[in-house]
């Protein structure tokens, strides 16, 4: 069901009908929201991670890559790192407590999710 339709499917619809159409759109809602275990952990989603990795590819996929900014730096491949480990490395970049410039700003634009997604990923490889 889609929820833009409600307003035309409301103008002839029972009550019984449009609290259903409210419960779907809501479960549809909180079903695209991001997974968290019950303790309030991010759990990521190697599929997700898939369709956010483009950042990622061109450098940590190449082997024996070397980036030259700031300085020349052999780039680890992070296939097959522990999830674990490559989420806490991006948290760190993103929080300034590892230096590389270029993954710094790219950690900085990621959200936790996106980060335990990148992992779940990664990790799995």
């Amino acid at each position: 069901m889609n929820p833009f339709y409600l307003p035309t499917m409301m103008k002839s619809a029972t009550p019984a009908g449009v609290l259903s159409a409210l419960l779907i759109s809501f479960s549809a809602a909180l079903m695209s929201s991001p997974v968290q275990a019950q303790s309030g952990e991010v759990v990521g989603n190697a599929d997700a991670g898939r369709k956010k990795a483009s950042m990622c590819i061109g450098c940590h996929q190449i082997p024996g890559y070397k980036a030259s900014f700031p300085s020349v730096y052999s780039v680890p491949l992070i296939s097959g790192q522990s999830s674990k480990y490559i989420e806490s490395a991006l948290a760190a970049y993103k929080k300034g407590d590892r230096n590389h410039p270029t993954m710094r700003s790219v950690a900085g634009s990621l959200s936790a999710q996106d980060m335990a997604d990148l992992a779940a990923l990664y990790g799995s490889k």
